[in-house]
């Protein structure tokens, strides 16, 4: 069976991430899969992993930062994309289509209903969450309001997908590639908003490395602004910009200061780190995650971070357990996706 994935976002973060992941156990199952990214995506995590792609309209409208402004813009791009769409899967002839976060979703379950082709929509945001489940079956992650709503039609939830091989870095090949100043004896802080590095992030890294904290502090993701490079000039902060190791990296931190949202939660969970949601991070956007996995995860407003990284590593040890408790299920959400998937692919649901 084929299955094609149309992704919102530019091919080098979560989406693309989830998709990817989704796609491996699916490889696994005996499908082929192809991928459709927005024509503007540089598909940087593509082309690390030699993966070709379609080019065609993907809108997006900000998630849950959306406006009624971006929704509008969004909504007449929609119908240019969703025949791009149309035409794509008469072109790639799939079994189904999983339309994956935001626009992806969107146009993905669009399409493929003018295509008369079986779908499912991978959401985590209120505008692909409202069209999706009417088309077609949809899949709520965490992020999404309908996560925990239970006996709804065409509603599944679960965890995001993460590759299970994330657990199985090396913390002595991580340790090879810190510079100098890196203290064995300190606890490891992780600073990180994904593949991109946002402002409030690098502020925070930057807030923290001004203060009697005794700790490691390494930030990871490609600065969105050439200009956030200068929070990350202090000589307490270990700044690795866009990384393709993080699985050894993950193996080396003790504590990780995450945005509120995303695959990089999940990982850090499957890992049995304990976490930090700094909110805000992504255009103000709030997902709570901390009561998605409430003990292993706290969140921190910017202006107490200080307090809240102090607590949070006098109780290590407690949340590290209390991630554990969730690992196994999070490592497994991947399986969970890709069966609903098969079972729409075969008519089943």
């Amino acid at each position: 069976m084929k299955a094609l994935f149309m992704i919102t976002g530019r091919g080098m973060g979560g989406d693309a991430v989830m998709g990817l992941n989704i796609a491996q156990i699916l490889s696994s199952r005996g499908f082929e899969c192809e991928f459709a990214l927005d024509r503007t995506a540089p598909g940087i995590l593509f082309k690390k992993r030699n993966i070709k792609w379609h080019k065609m309209l993907i809108p997006q409208a900000g998630g849950h930062a959306a406006t009624k402004s971006s929704l509008f813009k969004a909504a007449l791009k929609a119908l240019k994309a969703t025949w791009e769409g149309y035409k794509l899967i008469r072109e790639v002839k799939p079994d189904i289509v999983v339309g994956v976060i935001g626009g992806g979703a969107v146009i993905g379950c669009l399409s493929a209903k003018l295509a008369r082709v079986p779908a499912v929509g991978i959401s985590n945001t209120p505008t692909d969450a409202r069209i999706c489940r009417i088309l077609n079956p949809t899949i709520m992650l965490p992020e999404s309001g309908l996560f925990k709503i239970k006996n709804m039609k065409n509603v599944y939830s679960s965890y995001s997908p993460i590759d299970p091989k994330i657990t199985m870095g090396n913390h002595d090949n991580a340790l090879k590639r810190m510079p100098p100043s890196f203290n064995e004896d300190f606890p490891t802080i992780l600073f990180s908003s994904g593949s991109s590095l946002f402002e409030l992030m690098a502020k925070a890294a930057k807030k923290i490395s001004e203060t009697d904290i005794k700790a490691n502090i390494i930030v990871i993701g490609h600065p969105l602004k050439e200009r956030y490079e200068k929070y990350l000039q202090s000589p307490r902060i270990i700044n690795l910009g866009y990384i393709d190791w993080v699985p050894d990296l993950y193996r080396l931190v003790d504590l990780a200061v995450l945005s509120d949202d995303g695959v990089m939660i999940h990982e850090a969970i499957a890992c049995k780190l304990p976490i930090i949601a700094l909110k805000g991070v992504k255009y103000g956007r709030y997902h709570n995650m901390a009561s998605v996995f409430p003990g292993a995860v706290v969140e921190s407003d910017f202006n107490n971070l200080e307090d809240t990284l102090k607590r949070a590593l006098e109780m290590k040890d407690e949340m590290k357990e209390k991630a554990s408790s969730y690992s196994e299920k999070v490592i497994k959400a991947g399986e969970r996706i890709a069966n609903i998937i098969l079972k729409v692919a075969m008519g089943e649901i």
